[in-house]
């Protein structure tokens, strides 16, 4: 499944590299790219193996970033 979600916090590049690195970490994720002036993410991953919820827990976690479902 590739979908794209809104991310707020998202300032610097070394932003946008968390939440893409909090992502990938995360089993049947097969990328994410971060887009700091859209302020979103999209997220290849294998709905079979991880949660919408799963990812957003993941990215709150990762620092100040709040990410909507």
């Amino acid at each position: 499944m590739n979908k794209t979600f809104t991310v707020d916090g998202m300032k610097c590049p070394h932003c946008q590299a968390n939440v893409e690195n909090a992502l990938k970490a995360l089993p049947g994720v097969r990328s994410a790219k971060a887009d700091i002036e859209a302020k979103s993410v999209t997220v290849d991953y294998d709905d079979a193996q991880v949660a919408p919820e799963q990812l957003k827990q993941a990215v709150d976690e990762a620092g100040h970033y709040e990410m909507t479902l």
